[in-house]
């Protein structure tokens, strides 16, 4: 089934063709959720909140001990502090260089220019001592190597003592702010030139907007794409997929990475997503409408004899469209998200409801030929990616970007799973809890996943972008999407795992990677797995963090059975430098918030010196 088949395209609703769908009742869906969502929110909330962390265990590594409760499992614990075991893959050289990078990340100056200092570095020292230089510190601490052969030693490698890898080719165009800027703006003035006065509906948060044209301002943690052309897009999808065959061959059941917006025009996305929330929030409108307003996104339902009453919305134009719902006499949000499908053509996607005449509005005019063959390679470049990843037993892991991109990334990403997650989790996808609608995204996409019975695949992470976001939506004036401070992302984080883990316990078919770097959050996790029962065998939560950073986290969970991985990036030397300017602007705060991980690589250091291993050497 191609993936082209399952782009999204807006519908038709007037209500009589919605209650004849309804009326025919082979077609509803089930749903088993309802109960246990209520379970989950009501009788789990003040846990979340209070954020219970296991503590560590003092003595040995791990202990192992009846568990009292009915599953009679076996309680597994870890201990973090165990630096002879969180540290054993790692020579005395490497734990130097470690705590030499992790103490330079520290000082201001050295983080701030370090653009400029790596470039005064090269033209000092040359090309090739300049390499070795980089070799011996930030490039050896960070990267794996220049290519899918030289990394393959690391790799194996960290296998060997329990840790998983998740390959991603790190390289990115070392653009100027001007040029990013420029590139920008280029692609979303082509677009615009086939506007009509007056049709352009989106709203300021889904527009480019010059003064953030450069998407890499504020950003520490992600790579950024500028659109050149198609050509550049075909040679980015070949390095996923080079990154993908990387990926099966060198570790068994690994991951890879990709990115939405190295696969097509950026424009597309923000086109799609501004049609995506329009119709979330026509759904808000008519549930408050119905006095339902202030419900969690699932609980909110719409009765159609109401909405009979109280709507007569026709289109122009002659959409075919199917409906599945759960009772004959309501619609909820993923009844009304399934009136887009893939019944027309990309042009006819874009059309939004107009609340004052009750009419669906072109979003835009039109897509010209060339627009609408760019917007479906887009799409194809997808399908060959997923279809490659099963091939080559990889999954595949769609990172979270902007949110002015986020709901067409999510959608896209979603319709992947539907496809190729049936028989086992294949696609997953990211959710960014520092979002304050994160919950309500995980809860929505999860329960599509278990009234469509596929393998729902999440990665949690608190998110890249806060900085940018919040800046932009000051700037360009709209409601900030982040949540007001860190304790909150926190609790926003727990409460969607804490979810997520509930529904791993109620039918195994959720699985999740807990990519976080906060010491509590895995505890959180492993407390939260002991009270259920989970096992680290059955594979099911997976924890990741990135290379170079919280070797105490990683290799203790590897070495007691969990599935863990390191998020492994590679690539040339000058090609990667963009990627290691944002590790170190990254560590400056990771480092001065916590001497955490320093200090116990100093124990470590201290306790071979004192037990004569001097040239101490991992044996695997």
């Amino acid at each position: 089934m191609s993936y082209n088949k399952v782009v999204p395209a807006l519908v038709k609703s007037s209500y009589d063709n919605i209650k004849r769908i309804c009326l025919s009742h082979g077609r509803f869906r089930s749903t088993v959720a309802s109960t246990q969502r209520d379970e989950v929110e009501g009788g789990k909330e003040k846990q979340v909140d209070e954020c219970t962390v296991v503590k560590a265990v003092q003595a040995d590594l791990i202990t192992q001990s009846k568990n009292t409760t009915e599953a009679q499992t076996q309680k597994i614990e870890i201990d973090f502090d165990n630096t002879h075991e969180a540290y054993k893959s790692k020579d005395n050289i490497e734990l130097l260089r470690s705590l030499l990078v992790f103490k330079l990340c520290t000082f201001d100056f050295l983080v701030d220019k370090n653009k400029e200092l790596m470039d005064l570095s090269k033209k000092v020292f040359g090309q090739r001592l300049f390499e070795r230089l980089m070799k011996m510190t930030f490039y050896g601490q960070f990267v794996a190597g220049e290519d899918h052969n030289s990394i393959k030693p690391l790799i194996h490698k960290n296998q060997a003592f329990g840790v998983g890898s998740v390959l991603d080719y790190s390289v990115e165009e070392d653009l100027t702010q001007e040029e990013a800027e420029k590139k920008e703006m280029e692609q979303h003035y082509v677009s615009c030139c086939f506007l009509t006065l007056g049709v352009d509906h989106r709203e300021k948060k889904y527009k480019a907007h010059r003064q953030f044209g450069d998407r890499r301002g504020g950003v520490v943690s992600a790579r950024t794409y500028f659109y050149a052309d198609e050509a550049k897009c075909d040679n980015q999808m070949e390095t996923f997929l080079n990154c993908i065959k990387a990926s099966g061959g060198a570790s068994v059941d690994g991951f890879s990475a990709i990115k939405m917006t190295a696969l097509g025009r950026p424009q597309f996305l923000l086109q799609f997503s501004a049609v995506l929330v329009k119709w979330r929030r026509f759904f808000n409108l008519l549930a408050a409408q119905q006095g339902k307003s202030g419900m969690d996104a699932l609980e909110q339902k719409l009765e159609l004899e109401q909405l009979k009453i109280g709507c007569a919305y026709r289109t122009e134009f002659d959409f075919e469209y199917v409906i599945y719902i759960m009772s004959p006499r309501t619609i909820d949000l993923l009844d009304w998200n399934s009136l887009i499908n893939d019944r027309t053509s990309i042009s006819n996607l874009l059309v939004i409801p107009n609340v004052e005449t009750g009419q669906l509005e072109p979003l835009l005019r039109k897509f010209t030929v060339e627009e609408e063959k760019q917007m479906k390679r887009m799409l194809q470049r997808v399908d060959v990616l997923a279809k490659h990843a099963v091939d080559n037993g990889v999954r595949l892991m769609v990172d979270a970007e902007q949110t002015y991109f986020q709901p067409a990334i999510s959608r896209l990403t979603l319709e992947m799973q539907r496809i190729f997650n049936r028989e086992k989790p294949i696609i997953f996808n990211t959710y960014q809890c520092y979002l304050k609608e994160a919950y309500d995204n995980v809860s929505v996409d999860m329960e599509l996943s278990r009234r469509e019975g596929w393998y729902f695949g999440a990665k949690l992470v608190r998110g890249a972008y806060m900085y940018q976001e919040r800046s932009r939506a000051e700037e360009i004036g709209y409601e900030d999407p982040i949540n007001p401070d860190y304790e909150a992302t926190n609790r926003m984080y727990h409460k969607c795992l804490e979810f997520v883990l509930e529904e791993i316990n109620h039918n195994r078919k959720a699985n999740v990677m807990v990519a976080s770097h906060n010491e509590d959050t895995v505890k959180f996790t492993l407390e939260k797995m002991n009270q259920m029962g989970l096992s680290p065998t059955e594979n099911k939560v997976y924890f990741g963090q990135l290379l170079g950073m919280c070797d105490q986290i990683s290799f203790p969970l590897g070495q007691a059975g969990f599935p863990v991985y390191k998020y492994v990036p590679y690539g040339p030397v000058n090609e990667v430098i963009p990627y290691l300017s944002r590790r170190a602007l990254e560590n400056r705060g990771f480092m001065k918030g916590s001497q955490r991980e320093r200090s116990l690589l100093w124990k470590e250091l201290k306790r071979r010196l004192l037990n004569g291993q001097i040239l101490y050497k991992p044996v695997y």
